[in-house]
């Protein structure tokens, strides 16, 4: 289109869409600016213009420019010459270069140097009006996104976990407790809430902060392989045992153990582990000689010990030992409010790897907010970790996230009576894990421990689960 067609073709102001967001056009063509300069006030936009790029960068010394719409082919200073100067005063800047029919090529080396986008002449007005309401979107979610993670600085919650919802406060309340405590405690979680996060929460804000912090997972080890770590063992003790080796609660003196997955443990060891932990004393395997020990124990489980209590597999005595203090971490479903705030989070941390910053449109927040994340924060940081990997450009759509997630049903707003419309169908929460899961399992042609890992969850705590299945089936 023409510049005259261009200008003719302004009938009514949109609605004022930008903002107020300052948008610098650089063209040698008054024409051109001046068409262009009515489209972007009609979109919100304050309007500024310059005939040429020192006429630009002398605007851009005293206005605070958040787009440019800049003509490749301008007299002087060259339009890509135009460009590094500009991205080099104005870093955070959108640059949109407009370049002529045939020389696309130089869009494309533009691109490559930092532009946003590019059009090319003659261009019409409907294309324009679009082009400036991606670049009015896309700053306003990043506008969003800075100010999410100003507010994430001051909303971080104990020991640096992120969350402010109710049931966190009261989290961190007894985390403090236990902090100052030499007791043992005992932390009930899902697979992928931050159960070890939370311990080290509680070591490193107590007064034994530095002395060790030994995680061990019980669910990973085999059954003589955990009582060698935990215990150690003489030199001679067992096939391969060339040279002695001392336990981790030996290893952490004065410090924490931390006991992942304690449910997992064989019932024979648990009666070692109680008996340490009564006598303050080990005996390492194959020794006859007990070694005394001063070491917290701090345990986590995502099963229902009472009930495994109930059922013979865990001994009563050690879960009353450990269950001196108790805390439960709320899986993610229950403190929705707080995932802007876990986002923000690991978008940020995913910004320091990244030479491009990410930014999740407003309906990507909108499915993320209503999945139930069955694997918890750990799957959400693993779905923003791979998403962001696999997205090439800035902006996160519902199509980039993982099908399980862009195939949520958004709640419908309210109909007038209190009710909104959710999900045609209500299907129970064990069901849709348990159809998350398999599915994951198909997908990946069987793969059950990359199952596990993209789903965030503990390769035990999978079998289990499976191994439920076919009980039901």
């Amino acid at each position: 289109m023409t510049s005259a067609a261009l200008s003719h073709s302004i009938a009514t102001p949109q609605i004022m869409a930008a903002n107020f967001l300052n948008l610098l056009i650089v063209d040698d063509e008054r024409s051109i600016r001046d068409a262009c300069r009515e489209v972007a006030l009609s979109l919100g936009f304050m309007a500024h213009v310059a005939d040429s790029a020192e006429h630009a960068y002398r605007i851009l010394q005293t206005q605070s420019i958040d787009a440019v719409l800049l003509d490749l082919r301008l007299p002087g200073a060259g339009g890509l010459e135009a460009l590094h100067h500009i991205k080099a005063q104005r870093p955070e800047a959108l640059v949109i270069v407009v370049t002529g029919y045939g020389t696309v090529q130089s869009a494309v080396q533009a691109m490559k140097n930092g532009a946003y986008e590019y059009v090319t002449k003659p261009f019409s007005i409907d294309e324009l009006k679009l082009l400036l309401e991606r670049v009015s979107n896309h700053l306003k979610l990043k506008s969003e996104n800075r100010m999410l993670r100003e507010k994430l600085k001051s909303k971080q919650g104990y020991g640096g976990i992120v969350g402010r919802a109710p049931e966190m406060e009261k989290l961190y309340r007894i985390i403090a407790k236990a902090a100052n405590s030499s007791h043992p405690v005992l932390i009930l979680g899902e697979s992928g809430t931050g159960k070890e996060m939370v311990a080290r929460s509680i070591h490193y804000s107590g007064p034994f902060h530095d002395k060790p912090f030994i995680p061990v997972d019980c669910g990973s080890l085999v059954p003589t392989l955990i009582e060698s770590e935990l215990f150690g063992y003489v030199k001679g003790a067992f096939t391969g045992a060339n040279q002695a080796k001392d336990g981790l609660l030996a290893i952490a003196e004065g410090g924490t153990v931390f006991l992942d997955e304690v449910g997992e443990l064989p019932v024979d060891l648990q009666a070692k582990l109680l008996r340490a932990i009564q006598e303050k004393e080990i005996r390492p395997v194959g020794s006859t000689r007990r070694i005394p020990i001063n070491v917290r124990i701090l345990a986590a489980t995502n099963r229902l010990l009472e009930q495994a209590v109930t059922e013979g597999t865990f001994r009563r005595d050690l879960y009353f030992r450990l269950n001196v203090l108790s805390l439960r971490i709320p899986p993610l479903r229950e403190r929705r409010e707080d995932i802007p705030l876990l986002i923000a989070h690991f978008m940020e941390r995913s910004l320091r790897s990244s030479a491009q910053e990410k930014i999740l449109t407003d309906e990507a927040v909108k499915v993320m907010l209503a999945y139930d994340w069955p694997g918890n924060v750990r799957e959400l940081e693993n779905c923003l970790e791979r998403t962001c990997a696999f997205t090439s450009g800035p902006l996160i759509h519902v199509p980039d996230l993982p099908p399980a997630i862009a195939g949520t049903q958004v709640a419908a707003p309210s109909n007038g009576n209190g009710h909104g419309h959710a999900l045609n169908k209500i299907v129970p929460m064990a069901e849709l894990e348990r159809q998350t899961i398999l599915n994951a399992i198909a997908e990946l042609n069987g793969d059950k421990l990359q199952a596990a890992r993209l789903l965030g969850i503990g390769k035990t705590t999978l079998y289990r689960k499976l191994k439920d299945y076919a009980a039901q089936s």
